[in-house]
């Protein structure tokens, strides 16, 4: 779809490579289509997203984490099609952005679809709305493994051996379809690349620091366009992608290498073809395209665009470094595939994911060392000048923090003081294993706290870790603290919530509170007691 409007809106494969040439289509108007094309692309897309899937506007992985984190995974199954349509349209239209967001979208939404048909449990759904997410980039992008971790890193947001297999499974599955379809190649054909010497490796670590900027830079000025562009615009949402289409089309007038992905201009940039200022332009007119496209409503991803500005930003910096050190420097392609990656990485936030799609995508071994330098280094950077990454920082402007309960929680405003239950009887820590068994046998919950012989709190034991010492024969003279150990601490300002799941996660079905200090035993939590202080709750 993307390659067919494409095609019959600019005339081209890919307009982006095409320099100012007219569009044979209309060849009267000249380099001077370049100004309606975002317009009638806007005209169509602008009121299907606006009357059949609104959540289909901008670069759509948002919306697809608050689906699986606050809606139980439940996507409208519109949101496929229209999704389809409105980024094919936008990107064949001339829209500076990218079909990441898009595909993720799309598979998570069709992902949910199933569940709904199948009326699977609610953590199985979430699991499906991953499993369509892994298997929409494995297919687009020809790399599997970028699929899986891409899902379980930013969507599932968690790493479960049961969510892996079924994400693996999905991304299996469609990495065989689309190379049956698009056949076996990597994504972006480079030329080779190396450390060709030790050196290089203080010069990637500083490119690491840069692009982590730059991530945070480009994530900030996205959403500050996209304000003023909220700021500006009166009239009807359905009419907004059309006239500012306009601004749009006067950005690819200027720069027809803005034009829709771009990957022709990121290879050019990687093989050396542009000078340093032409590359510096090149970045921050794709911070500004992207943006306004996002900004004016339109639809598709902000990784292809990431991966357009490190491009320009590792190859701008390792011909900068090449005039300042001839001979130590290296080729230049290297500094381009490595500053892809880091910008993303400052971006996104998301270190594993990168390392593996560069990998992926590229099929360049030959530099993942200074490759996985750079991100983890544009990671911390991005942390420490930034909470949020480009994506949360959407929903966090709606006022949605995904890493905290939802206000509507029954546990909301509920500590562990409203629910400790005195304590039951200690084990002291020289007790014989055998003698502490019977106890532990006889105690309602199966686990038990254990002091030393000062009193202070050592941890706890647990009837299954005793039963499985014992079982062996051999541990006879063993005391309780050879099978003690120490659960995350709860202290009675824990909020309810929290205890719950450390519950969840022991093999017993109690944990001691602590004091402040975290060394005596205050109380006793159980399943039971935090379910009597939620029913007790006025």
């Amino acid at each position: 779809m993307i390659k067919t409007f494409t095609l019959l809106l600019s005339g081209h494969a890919d307009y982006a490579a095409a320099g100012h040439a007219a569009n044979p289509h209309v060849p009267w108007l000249g380099r001077w289509f370049v100004l309606l094309t975002p317009v009638v692309a806007g005209l169509l897309y602008g009121p299907l997203v606006q009357r059949f899937a609104k959540e289909a506007r901008g670069h759509g992985v948002p919306e697809v984490m608050y689906a699986v984190a606050r809606r139980g995974g439940r996507i409208a199954p519109q949101v496929a099609l229209v999704k389809s349509l409105a980024s094919a349209l936008c990107i064949g239209g001339g829209g500076s952005v990218g079909r990441e967001g898009p595909i993720v979208q799309i598979g998570s939404a069709l992902g949910s679809t199933l569940g709904r048909v199948v009326r699977v449990p609610e953590d199985r759904m979430k699991v499906l709305v991953a499993c369509g997410a892994a298997g929409g980039i494995a297919a687009t992008f020809n790399a599997p493994l970028a699929g899986v971790f891409f899902a379980m890193e930013l969507i599932l947001r968690d790493f479960t051996a049961e969510a892996f297999g079924m994400v693996v499974l999905s991304s299996v599955t469609s990495s065989v379809i689309g190379r049956a379809a698009f056949g076996d190649t990597p994504f972006l054909q480079l030329p080779a690349l190396g450390v060709h010497h030790l050196s290089q490796y203080l010069l990637f670590a500083l490119l690491g620091v840069i692009a982590g900027a730059v991530g945070v830079g480009f994530t900030r000025i996205l959403y500050w366009i996209e304000d003023a562009c909220d700021w500006a615009w009166r009239g009807p949402e359905w009419a907004r992608p059309a006239v500012g289409g306009l601004l749009l089309g006067l950005l690819l007038l200027v720069l027809p290498q803005m034009y829709g992905v771009g990957y022709p201009v990121l290879e050019n940039a990687v093989n050396g073809t542009y000078v340093i200022g032409f590359l510096l332009l090149l970045l921050v007119a794709k911070i500004a395209a992207t943006s306004l496209t996002i900004g004016i409503g339109g639809s598709g991803g902000v990784f292809a665009p990431s991966l357009f500005m490190g491009a320009m930003l590792g190859s701008a910096f390792g011909l900068t470094a090449g005039h300042l050190f001839p001979g130590a420097v290296g080729p230049v392609g290297a500094y381009g595939l490595i500053g892809m990656g880091a910008v993303f990485a400052g971006a996104a936030r998301a270190p594993i994911t990168a390392v593996i799609i560069l990998f992926e995508l590229t099929g360049e071994y030959t530099i993942i060392l200074p490759l996985m330098t750079a991100i983890v280094l544009a990671t911390g950077v991005s942390r420490a000048l930034s909470r949020d990454t480009i994506y949360s920082l959407k929903l966090r402007r709606r006022g949605i923090d995904l890493d905290e309960k939802p206000a509507g929680s029954p546990f909301a405003g509920l500590t562990v003081a409203t629910a400790m239950e005195p304590l039951p009887k200690t084990l002291d820590e020289n007790q014989p294993l055998s003698k502490a068994a019977d106890i532990l046998a006889a105690s309602p919950h199966g686990v038990l706290p254990v002091l030393t012989a000062d009193g202070s709190y050592l941890g706890i034991a647990t009837a299954r870790a005793a039963a499985e010492t014992l079982a062996d024969g051999t541990h006879d003279t063993t005391t309780i603290a050879y099978i003690t150990h120490r659960p995350g601490p709860i202290t009675a300002d824990t909020n309810l919530s929290e205890a719950l799941d450390a519950l969840v996660a022991t093999e017993g079905a109690g944990l001691p509170v602590l004091d402040p200090a975290r060394t005596h035993l205050t109380g006793w939590i159980t399943h039971q007691s935090v379910l009597t202080a939620l029913h007790r709750r006025p």
